[in-house]
């Protein structure tokens, strides 16, 4: 199996934190964002519309989009599932990744981005509207999850889940963006993450 990616990338840490968890590896192939390799056209026969990351089972076997590779892997490989075996369960998994992806993700990266990557890019001084809108964001998902995680110790229940490996790559990048006094202010959700980004996998997933 190959994936291609970055390991920087947010949405190529899902992958390798799906993998790490069911205890299996991957040829790891760099494609390097910073000189744009991702959008030369032998990427682009890989994935499309020219993004990380991409993926090629041990068959020839192709994918595409992080959430289709991680679902696949889950399902394909031996090891713990990450995917809950009763109904309910696996809904309130699925609600989770869509609440992290549609409500958490674009506010999160809105702070990350201003004031963690914007500097390495060239993009100029930190706009400090856009960190508040982000941050009220990221704060109303919190509000909301951190009641939950109070009850049961990961977003779907007694077990980590695709839910999480969603969400933590971007938890990741708010301690280096700065954000560690608002992730703290929640404190069940501090916990989670103290206890997620403890696990081996995770530290396997971003190389620590």
């Amino acid at each position: 199996m190959k994936v291609y990616g970055h390991p920087g990338s947010i949405y190529t840490r899902m992958v390798l934190a799906t993998l790490a968890e069911k205890g299996h590896e991957a040829e790891f192939v760099l494609v390097d964002l910073p000189t744009g390799a991702h959008k030369l056209p032998e990427h682009l026969t890989r994935h499309p519309f020219g993004v990380v990351p991409a993926f090629e089972d041990d068959d020839g076997f192709a994918l595409y989009e992080s959430q289709a590779i991680i679902r696949y892997l889950d399902r394909k490989l031996a090891g713990p599932s990450l995917t809950p075996s009763q109904p309910r369960a696996c809904a309130v998994m699925e609600q989770s990744i869509s609440v992290g992806l549609n409500y958490f993700a674009p506010n999160a990266f809105s702070v990350i981005w201003e004031k963690f990557l914007k500097q390495f890019m060239g993009g100029g001084a930190v706009d400090e509207a856009v960190v508040l809108a982000g941050r009220q964001g990221m704060e109303k998902v919190f509000s909301l999850i951190d009641p939950t995680l109070g009850r049961q110790p990961f977003l779907a229940g007694d077990s980590l889940s695709l839910a999480d490996v969603t969400w933590m790559p971007f938890m990741a990048y708010l301690f280096p963006a700065g954000e560690a006094d608002t992730v703290a202010r929640y404190k069940n959700v501090a916990a989670w993450w103290e206890r997620t980004s403890g696990r081996p996998a995770w530290r396997k997933a971003v190389g620590e």
